[in-house]
């Protein structure tokens, strides 16, 4: 595109934008950042709608009412801005404002931001300050050399910064110095300077003073190129593959004097240096670090050149208040925020070597630093925490009786921790505030009947309840489940596959009140879906539903409770971190009369065992669930396929197997289940769509192929469709070898333990808590700076100090009060900021 147009098309078209911007009617959900750099040509990146890529060509068009502003890589960026405007805009935090910033290297940027459409917990934003101490700020002035766009550091040119936004950017941000400061090194190569060649040790990095004797060019037929050093004690050679012979004679040349870096090796009977990591002269050596820090980066990006921009960064730090107490940093040696950011990223000595099993120890400047992160994660928490309790609620139990037909319906007895769990259920929903409770517990412990239970105690008050779960086959499970247990309460299942006049009759009873208890998927809080009095809101399998899904729920009735049930055990650390705002009510029990699964690990090989050991399972009358990782045969992956595994399966057992994946159709997924369910089928082959809340009492078998690629809470989830009745049931994992040490660690735990609270802290120390969470595909932000299968001891101490802020300084107004706001947007967690205002 070609910058070139008028004043006269760009101004109107810059007011139509602000009248936008200050009635808040921008409804997109995309940050369009507005930037044309002025060289030949303008490259902007196209928007995803052709609306936004034609206000980006007017406002990037080079005309006599643009403004450019140099920076410091003889680049400029031109912003579109009205003739006879005075300043920019204040830099846009939130839906009402947008402004064109400034940066400390001179680039100039238009942002224009989304309206507030997403919930605060999730928009990680901040509103205007319309005056006040208590009214929510803008961020910081302090903050901005650090959330200022990292291409404009040292060093970050037009090559580099697209690797830069490819590692530390995102699509609704570009990266920024902060973000570069977070990235802390993985690990650091001490390079010690030995005496001589005859003392250095092999196998590990050395730096030697060395002379450069002779240049070997590679002979016919050899591509390696080796340069002879040499001191007083020996030589070693110097070995190079496809560096052109001029760089070489330019950074060797003979009878010069190097020092060079890297790990010596033996073959031949000769010491050699696979291309040295470094060769400096002697200024050279004078400025290299004496540990060298290893940072993960992305191709075409090495870890010397993000160390070199790093230290540019640090250069940026402000003089930050200091939030933490002091006699809690005394305490436990933690050095200043900014000393701790400068130790981690020019570390003065090598960490110890790993041991394997255990995680590596942090120094006490990278526990500060995790430490300031668990504080502003729990502070946010425990603001909405105090937010939630402040709201009024609405008395929503009744006198008992309906709950009392729901437990005589039961085929069983309540356990212990069910019973506990419904009165403290109960207790939250007779009191005077909302209820906001997490219901865990390990796969078969009855959540859905403790679900049932809360639910009669809000139609006993006159009210309506509401269950979504996360998939159609779930929601009508609980549905089918539920109506024999129901006894007078009149209950409907509401999906996305209801025909129209079914949907509008049942939508029509809702807002009637005609119905006391909805099952449903998300259809349930879509803006059609209409309530006469919505009492209470259960959201099973809350992790695979986002913050602002089981808001919108909420948000359907007049100070409505929720309940959120998961069936994937959390981990205590888990549970603090993402749930914290939450009472936490765990079923740690299972039904009386379950019987133990047995579980084994089977090399794949021995598949043909397996299929034998079928036959006589069927002819004793069960039923198998046969789990495969992929619906299809993949050519790029050797793994086992769902459809060719029926199609395999059928030539040994007939018409006895069946198929269910998460491609086909509704009514014949439907289909599928309720054969296997009803015994037509007796073996169903299938994805890990069967992986939550499917329940067939008969099934006593599960495989599980490829058991090797499967997280453990995801193999524990499986595993747990079956055991559901009074027979003994058995658990297979194959397996392909060689297995990893991840791998072999996964299936031993399953093979050791069917406690899946246990099996969740074992995968939270394997994996990390964004993959057990599955948060890292749902978009809910990891931390960068602390390990939570490692930071357990500073999550308590965090949560601990958070509730005790809360409690002496809501408003956070005192001097430690001021500094906390500014912790809670360095580390972006202002939206907690606004709900001090918001009362």
């Amino acid at each position: 595109m070609r910058c070139g147009a008028s004043s006269r098309r760009i101004i109107p078209q810059i007011a139509m934008i602000q009248r936008r911007i200050s009635s808040q009617s921008w409804k997109s959900s995309l940050w369009n950042t507005v930037s044309c750099r002025r060289e030949k040509s303008c490259t902007c990146s196209p928007s995803s709608s052709g609306s936004t890529r034609y206000l980006r060509s007017r406002l990037t068009s080079k005309s006599s009412a643009t403004r450019s502003l140099p920076d410091p890589q003889h680049r400029s960026t031109a912003v579109a801005e009205p003739v006879g405007t005075a300043a920019p805009m204040p830099y846009a935090r939130d839906a009402a404002e947008a402004r064109s910033a400034v940066n400390s290297a001179g680039q100039h940027d238009a942002i224009l931001m989304p309206s507030d459409t997403t919930p605060a917990l999730e928009r990680n934003t901040a509103s205007p300050r319309p005056g006040g101490d208590d009214a929510p700020s803008l961020r910081p002035s302090i903050l901005d050399p650090l959330f200022a766009p990292a291409r404009g550091l040292p060093g970050v040119g037009p090559k580099i910064a697209p690797l830069i936004e490819k590692l530390l950017g995102s699509e609704e941000r570009p990266a920024r110095v902060a973000d570069l400061l977070f990235h802390l090194p993985q690990s650091g190569v001490a390079r010690p300077l030995c005496g001589s060649i005859r003392d250095a040790p092999t196998g590990e990095p050395v730096t030697l003073g060395v002379t450069v004797v002779a240049h070997r060019p590679p002979m016919l037929g050899k591509r390696a190129f080796r340069v002879l050093v040499e001191d007083g004690t020996g030589d070693i050679s110097l070995v190079f593959f496809g560096m052109p012979r001029g760089r070489i004679d330019k950074m060797l040349p003979i009878g010069s004097h190097r020092y060079v870096s890297g790990r010596i090796d033996i073959w031949d009977g000769t010491r050699q240096m696979v291309h040295p990591s470094r060769i400096l002269d002697q200024e050279g050596l004078a400025s290299l670090p004496a540990v060298e820090p290893i940072y993960g980066a992305t191709e075409g990006l090495t870890s010397r050149v993000i160390s070199k921009i790093v230290h540019g960064a640090l250069d940026r730090l402000p003089v930050l208040p200091e939030w933490q107490d002091a006699s809690y940093l005394a305490r436990n040696r933690f050095p200043p925020f900014a000393e701790a950011l400068r130790i981690e990223h020019r570390p003065e000595e090598a960490p110890p070597p790993p041991v394997e099993g255990q995680a590596p120890p942090a120094s006490p400047a990278r526990k500060r630093l995790a430490y300031d992160e668990l504080l502003a994660s729990q502070l946010a928490l425990a603001l909405v925490r105090a937010r939630q309790r402040r709201k009024a609620g609405r008395v929503n139990a009744g006198d008992g009786h309906l709950k009392a037909q729901v437990e005589a319906a039961l085929s069983f007895a309540l356990t212990g921790a069910q019973a506990r769990a419904v009165e403290e259920i109960r207790a939250d929903m007779a009191a005077e505030r909302r209820m906001l409770r997490l219901l865990q517990g390990d796969v078969g412990s009855g959540k859905t009947a403790v679900a049932l239970l809360a639910m009669a105690s809000a139609v006993e008050a006159g009210r309506q309840a509401a269950l979504m779960a996360p998939t159609e086959i779930l929601a009508r499970q609980h549905y089918e489940r539920l109506v024999p247990l129901a006894g007078a309460m009149r209950l409907r299942l509401l999906t996305g596959r209801d025909r129209a006049a079914e949907r509008r009759a049942t939508l029509a009873d809702l807002a009637a009140g005609e119905i006391d208890i909805v099952v449903g998927t998300h259809a349930l809080f879509q803006d059609a879906v209409a309530f006469r009095d919505l009492g209470l809101a259960v959201v099973d399998e809350q992790h695979r539903f986002g913050v602002h899904q089981r808001l919108a729920l909420g948000a359907k009735g007049e100070a409505v409770d929720i309940l959120v049930m998961t069936a994937t055990p959390i981990p205590r650390t888990l549970a603090l971190t993402f749930f914290g705002d939450m009472d936490v009510s765990v079923l740690d029990e299972k039904p009386a009369g379950r019987q133990p699964i047995k579980t084994i690990t089977v090399p794949v090989e021995r598949i043909d065992e397996v299929v034998g050991g079928l036959h006589r399972a069927l002819a004793a009358g069960d039923r198998v669930y046969w789990i495969c990782p992929l619906v299809a045969e993949s050519e790029y992956v050797d793994l086992a396929a769902a459809g060719e595994r029926f199609e395999d399966l059928k030539h040994h057992f007939g018409d006895a197997v069946g198929l269910i994946h998460g491609k086909m159709p509704g009514p014949e997924k439907d289909a599928a289940m309720e054969a296997f369910a009803t015994g037509r089928t007796r073996v169903l082959v299938s994805t890990t769509v069967v992986e939550v809340g499917v329940d067939v009492p008969e099934a006593t078998i599960m495989v599980i192929e490829h058991a090797e690629r499967f997280g453990l809470a995801q193999l524990h989830q499986l595993r747990g469709r079956v055991g559901r009745g009074s027979k003994a049931s058995s658990c297979l994992l194959l397996y392909r070898g060689p297995l990893g040490q991840v791998a072999k660690a996964r299936l031993e735990m399953m093979r050791s333990s069917e406690d899946g609270f246990r099996i969740a802290e074992e995968d939270l120390r394997l994996r990390g808590e964004g993959e057990v969470l599955g948060t890292r595909q749902s978009g809910a932000a990891a931390f960068r700076l602390a390990r939570l299968e490692t930071d357990g001891d500073l999550l308590e101490a965090a949560r601990d100090d958070a509730r005790l802020i809360v409690e002496r300084d809501p408003r956070l107004q005192s001097e430690r009060g001021r500094a906390l706001r500014v912790l809670l947007y360095l580390f972006e967690r202002e939206a907690a900021i606004r709900l001090i205002g918001a009362g």
